[in-house]
């Protein structure tokens, strides 16, 4: 039996999965907003809407994503973590993907829908050279000196890259150290990946890339290590 086959009752399970997500009040969620961190990865110009790398997928998050960031602030919150892509010109990165987002280039720059919020002069943003938000960044320095932070919602692309990168940082870190207070909640409905289908890998001889899937099979493995997937976060 083929691997497409055996593979399919498990597709169907974690597509059942992603289809009863919960939907998040978010007054019960925040409870402490002090307590609260909404960290955003990557939801910059060079994934959303200029550049090699820029996608329509992760263009569609940014709305939910803005109004999300609004409906924090006014419920108190004021920690607002942002990792970014801002690669040096030689990154040993472009080995697995085209160069992309290079600092100091319009590709780097935040998403101008959150920059011209008007508490984005309150944002911290880390900027990173891999898909990593804590390797060489800053962050794990800024979670040290932020103990009373307990609760992280993290929003951004790629559900399968960064945002699973950093939403696994966040839990294991916890786990490690033993913060049984931590929370790391992901809503779908504000992450996303790229979409490169088979026959367009085969035409450009570039890896392919299943959006669909790979957003769902991420999530569900973040999941099952212990972090809150959820439909989405309403007032």
């Amino acid at each position: 039996m083929s691997l497409a086959a055996r593979s399919r009752p498990f597709i169907s399970y974690v597509e059942d999965w992603l289809s009863r997500l919960p939907t998040a009040k978010l007054s019960k969620l925040i409870g402490d907003p002090a307590r609260v961190a909404v960290a955003s990865v990557d939801i910059i110009n060079g994934f959303c809407t200029v550049g090699p790398l820029a996608s329509p997928r992760v263009q569609g998050i940014v709305k939910p994503i803005v109004k999300l960031f609004r409906d924090c602030y006014d419920a108190g919150v004021r920690h607002f973590i942002l990792t970014q892509d801002a690669h040096e010109p030689d990154a040993v990165e472009f080995k697995q993907y085209p160069p992309h987002c290079v600092r100091g280039h319009v590709e780097a720059q935040t998403a101008p829908e959150l920059r011209k919020l008007p508490f984005a002069g309150e944002f911290v943003v880390f900027e990173k050279n891999s898909i990593s938000s804590a390797e060489n960044t800053g962050l794990d320095r800024w979670l040290d000196a932020h103990p009373d932070v307990t609760t992280f919602i993290v929003v951004g692309d790629c559900t399968d890259l960064c945002t699973y990168q950093l939403a696994m940082h966040l839990r294991l870190r916890a786990n490690a150290y033993q913060q049984r207070e931590t929370r790391v909640i992901v809503p779908e409905n504000c992450v996303q990946t790229y979409d490169t289908p088979v026959k367009t890998a085969q035409k450009l001889g570039v890896p392919a890339h299943d959006g669909d899937l790979l957003h769902a099979i991420f999530l569900y493995n973040m999941w099952t290590n212990g972090v809150e997937v959820v439909k989405k976060i309403t007032r």
